[in-house]
């Protein structure tokens, strides 16, 4: 993997405003800053404000306790269920979206801990111990998805959650030396994302929400991208630069890949026939449906239907 550009330093107030909201929330789930130094804990349900598609300057540790769904990590887009744990590295957009959720939502669907990079940097390059935490932060930039540690995660969140001062810098070390030496991981996006910065930024980051909460939530309703640039009042050309510098996906792979996946979801879960699988997830003919199907998954959906059970217990790859 190769190494990426020095990080630039941003202040920390460019945070997004809804996020700078709840962090003056404690109600909401996050910890005061009163109450933290380096380590941040979060737990949240669905739905939730927090839940949108967004990036922040931290690292965030996010283990799924409750439902399934589609996450969206940078230009990754694949099946989540509870036990799913992923490390993202600074600006990497992402957002997990649940589509089987109970009546009265997932009140403790996410555990979360949000770091900042520059004091382990800072304390790396005195203290050579902490150099192997390094090499999973840069592969953290990719967005990592860890594999058999949902219960092991947990533990490490109560811990950290409960305690303070160095207790908690310590625990969370603990939990930082689990994950580097884990084996059983995948990196998730294929490239190194780096959202816009400053208030521009945090438009951007809202119209991007703003459409993909549009596709993921009209899956069947068809959707253009030349209606979707007249709204947003850009030009084509404009639009689509826009959108594959922001997702890391054209408009229409990224559509494709949305209902692809909601299709996976819905022969895992249900026994409706492929056919009608295709017209619920905005596909209009059956021969395009099965043609981006076998060149997203590399399987027809009957293939897919047949493995489900093995492949979803082991993470379906985008």
């Amino acid at each position: 993997m190769t190494t990426s550009t020095r990080k630039r330093s941003i202040p920390r107030q460019r945070q997004p405003e809804l996020e700078r909201d709840f962090t003056r929330s404690p109600s909401l789930g996050y910890e005061t800053p009163e109450e933290t130094g380096l380590v941040r804990c979060l737990a949240h349900g669905f739905p939730s404000p927090l839940v949108r598609w967004h990036f922040h300057e931290d690292y965030e540790l996010h283990l799924i306790t409750e439902t399934s769904g589609k996450a969206f990590i940078g230009d990754w887009i694949g099946p989540f269920q509870p036990g799913h744990l992923v490390l993202c590295g600074p600006r990497l957009p992402h957002n997990w979206i649940s589509l089987d959720v109970p009546e009265g939502g997932a009140a403790g669907r996410d555990r979360v801990i949000q770091f900042r990079h520059e004091p382990i940097e800072h304390a790396a390059s005195q203290i050579p111990e902490l150099r192997e935490v390094m090499h999973l932060l840069e592969r953290a930039r990719h967005g990592i998805e860890f594999f058999g540690m949902s219960e092991n995660a947990q533990a490490h969140w109560d811990s950290i959650k409960a305690a303070r001062g160095v207790r908690r810098l310590s625990l969370f070390l603990d939990f930082m030396a689990d994950l580097a030496q884990c084996t059983d991981y995948r990196l998730l996006s294929s490239v190194q994302m780096q959202g816009a910065q400053g208030a521009d930024g945090d438009a951007q980051v809202d119209q991007i929400n703003g459409i993909v909460n549009r596709i993921t939530n009209n899956m069947a309703d068809p959707i253009s991208m030349s209606d979707v640039a007249a709204e947003l009042g850009m030009s084509e050309s404009r639009f689509s630069r826009f959108f594959r510098r922001s997702t890391g996906n054209s408009f229409t792979d990224f559509v494709n890949r949305v209902r692809i996946n909601s299709a996976c979801h819905l022969l895992m879960q249900t026994d409706h026939y492929v056919t009608d699988i295709c017209y619920q997830v905005g596909f209009n003919n059956v021969a395009n449906f099965n043609r981006r199907f076998l060149e997203i998954k590399g399987m027809t959906p009957s293939e897919f239907r047949r493995q489900a059970d093995t492949r979803f217990g082991s993470g379906v790859s985008s």
